[in-house]
């Protein structure tokens, strides 16, 4: 949860079952979206006992920045995370105040209005180290960068894009470590050949981990350059800077080399059959041997893994406001909005597309993805003819906010983003459901919610 918990107490019933299981492929949430409904629906049912507005009572309670490194009653380490701020800008994005005033004036009216909250946190992009044996993310993953004498970036990750955009992702992060055109970097997925070590691609952790392998190859790459270049212009290299692709003397960017020249002066042979670049001298400084430093490997290139020391914690607050009309049960989702922590953010619209892919699935799972079984246990709804799911028309307008508290265990501060658009989503619209149901004190404690659901809640109700 995102709450400062003193203490932590759950009790488990164990039941076999022949029904299907939840799995990794429902978006890797399946493991937090329920703890998040659990949590959240306790906050709610706790802030009505109180008689307290849901989100005054959870601003109260909510972990404060001074708090992070927070370690939970249950030992998750929680890296980072401004939860107040947060919250604050959720309810800025919804004008909750009005919303508060236009529901008690609809009500008036007899018209069934609902505001829903929902706070969450996830753990994301675990290593090794630590929750290796509860979440099963352990092993690091590896990046291999190279340089050629044309200039183009070649990498070759561990990792297998399942068209999140992670190829656009890691070009830029190395075009941003390298000062390189984004065009020139070229991305090989997934290469077994190279890596005989990695985990994979689920549970948001490919940023997290395979980005932070991406970047340490760069940086050894820009390391590599700048004692290179250091030798070939005769400048040390405290007085060297890479900026766009060239190591430069400080403040003589005239003076200085591309990394394509670096990369023809880090290969002996090709520099010896005289492959040349523009910027390349004719006659480099004469020495003994090859044209690299003493100690240097030939190539520009690197390879390199990385491994978190434990997961990073995503954060953020889902708020939605939704009408009900009492005859025919149905659920009109009238605004929906996301303020959205995943620390550093690389590339804010692949996020976004994740947030609302996430939160249509998410309204799936709260009203339409229903798996019903006759009384043999036979699944009734085991083909896309039969199994209900939201269509574009059921997803309303998203409004997506973010904010960045960088993870300060990993080199650039991210955190994962793939599951925050559905975690939250059915704990947010149990809630505006529930608070839309207020004056007939309809009480909602399972997901999905169907028309015949709802409308015999409130039958119960009217008995």
């Amino acid at each position: 949860g995102s709450y400062d918990l003193q203490a932590a107490h759950c009790s488990v019933t164990g039941v076999y079952t022949n029904k299907a299981p939840g799995g990794v492929a429902y978006a890797c949430s399946f493991r937090v979206t329920e703890a998040v409904y659990l949590v959240e629906r306790m906050v709610d049912v706790l802030a009505y006992e109180l008689g307290m507005d849901p989100a005054e009572l959870r601003m109260k309670n909510l972990l404060r920045p001074e708090q992070f490194p927070y370690t939970c009653p249950t030992g998750w380490e929680y890296d980072s995370g401004d939860y107040p701020k947060a919250l604050r800008l959720a309810m800025e994005m919804v004008d909750y105040p009005a919303l508060r005033r236009e529901q008690a004036e609809k009500r008036d009216r007899g018209e069934l209005m609902g505001i829903g909250i929902s706070f969450f946190t996830e753990a994301v992009g675990a290593g090794p180290r630590k929750h290796m044996d509860i979440l099963g993310l352990g092993m690091a993953d590896g990046a291999e960068l190279r340089v050629h004498p044309t200039g183009k970036a070649v990498l070759r990750i561990s990792v297998q894009s399942q068209g999140q955009g992670h190829e656009t992702t890691f070009a830029q992060i190395v075009a941003e470590e390298l000062g390189v055109p984004i065009e020139k970097v070229h991305i090989t997925t997934g290469d077994t050949q190279r890596f005989q070590w990695g985990t994979g691609t689920y549970a948001s952790r490919a940023l997290v981990v395979a980005g932070n392998a991406i970047a340490l190859a760069a940086r050894a790459i820009k390391e590599k350059a700048i004692k290179i270049a250091s030798s070939v212009l005769e400048a040390a290299a405290e007085d060297l800077e890479l900026v766009e692709g060239r190591v430069c003397v400080k403040g003589m960017p005239t003076r200085g080399l591309s990394l394509a020249a670096l990369a023809i002066v880090a290969n002996p042979i090709r520099y010896a059959y005289g492959a040349k670049a523009p910027d390349l001298p004719l006659v480099l400084p004469k020495r003994e041997g090859p044209p690299l430093p003493p100690g240097e490997e030939p190539g520009l290139e690197a390879t390199c893994y990385f491994s978190p020391q434990h997961a990073t914690f995503a954060s953020g607050v889902h708020a939605a406001i939704v009408e009900v009309d009492i005859h025919t049960g149905i659920v009109k989702i009238c605004k929906y909005a996301v303020l959205h922590d995943c620390g550093k953010l690389v590339n804010p619209t692949i996020v976004e597309g994740q947030i609302y892919g996430g939160v249509a699935q998410g309204i799936g799972g709260s009203f339409y993805e229903h798996m019903d079984y006759d009384e043999n246990g036979q699944l009734l709804d085991a083909s896309y003819m039969d199994f209900l799911m939201p269509y574009a028309s059921e997803v309303p307008h998203i409004e997506i906010d973010h904010i960045e508290t960088p993870s300060p265990i990993n080199p650039l501060g991210v955190k994962g983003a793939g599951e925050a658009g559905c975690i939250p989503v059915p704990a947010v619209m149990a809630a505006a459901v529930e608070d839309a149901l207020a004056p007939f004190g309809v009480v909602i404690d399972r997901m999905p919610l169907g028309p015949d659901d709802i409308r015999g809640m409130i039958a119960s109700k009217m008995q």
